[in-house]
């Protein structure tokens, strides 16, 4: 077993939870050594090709990662994995945090083509700043945002990926909308925490209406210009939120999240072409983050 690569402990919690059946009675090989593989290039960064032959042939890993983030593999064994922390209790749903991390996009990550018509007879083109696949212009040149909501316990509940320059408070409710951790049981995935923290950056009417509906309770500065605009109109402004500063301390947990996430190289730096492999590139990192004892 080289550096890195998943301990016994880690292999049995997560073996359970991953396909084996190919389709039309084939069987995948050797998922074990393949996903070492996907580790290590996670953990370093490094190009597909450059793989250390004790993974197998690179062109195998490279395709095993893009499709099972195409098909939705890692989302599902992440679930299962969230489902197994929930049923022991090992999931802190007193309270959630939410924040964000922009990401440096490497020049290789530019250029995905565009599918062109069948049978037009013309060429693909690359195009570099379609919204779809979270790369976003900035001073310091292409960057991707991942928005993250964590638990207590510095773990990910849920991921989303979008361009660099997109805002925070817009995507908080498609992030919370993203968090499902199903129920051993049966009925429905549970999705909603007892509170939510998050910086000045998410302190918006329509996220505030939206947690109010939800009945969670959250812990989230009002910005300085909302602040002024409400004493303003007096009356008509509505009351002040509240705002707990001891609560607030524990969003520090989202932070050091993103650190751990980032840890990972090929997260922190995004050199994947396409955003879905991207997503799944942050997604393999949080599973691993759940299996870890």
């Amino acid at each position: 077993m080289g550096r890195g690569d998943l301990t016994d402990a880690e292999w049995a919690r997560l073996r359970p939870y991953l396909p084996w059946n190919v389709g039309r009675g084939g069987r995948w090989k050797d998922h074990r050594r393949v996903i070492n593989g996907i580790l290590f290039r996670l953990r370093t960064g490094i190009p597909w090709r450059d793989l250390p032959a004790r993974f197998g042939k690179w062109k195998t890993v490279h395709d095993r990662q893009r499709r099972w983030s195409a098909d939705g593999t890692w989302e599902r064994v992440l679930r299962a994995v969230q489902a197994d922390a929930d049923a022991t209790g090992g999931i802190d749903w007193s309270m959630v945090s939410v924040d964000s991390t922009v990401c440096r996009a490497h020049q290789h990550a530019a250029g995905a083509r565009r599918e062109a018509p069948r049978n037009s007879g013309k060429r693909t083109r690359p195009v570099q700043h379609r919204p779809d696949e979270g790369l976003g212009r900035s001073r310091g040149g292409l960057t991707t945002k991942i928005h993250v909501v964590g638990e207590g316990g510095l773990r990910p509940l849920a991921t989303l990926v979008t361009p660099g320059q997109w805002g925070d408070a817009p995507q908080m409710v498609p992030v919370l909308e993203r968090v499902k951790v199903p129920r051993p049981a049966g009925g429905r995935p549970r999705t909603r925490p007892g509170h939510l923290g998050g910086d000045k950056a998410y302190s918006s009417l329509r996220n505030r209406r939206y947690l109010r509906r939800r009945q969670i309770k959250h812990t989230i500065p009002e910005r300085k210009d909302q602040r002024a605009n409400r004493k303003r109109r007096g009356s008509a402004g509505g009351r002040p939120t509240g705002f707990d500063t001891t609560v607030y301390k524990r969003r520090n947990e989202v932070e050091r999240l993103i650190n751990r996430l980032k840890n990972y190289r090929a997260v922190a730096t995004r050199f994947d072409k396409r955003a879905y492999v991207f997503h799944g590139s942050v997604t393999a990192a949080s599973v691993r983050l759940w299996i870890r004892p």
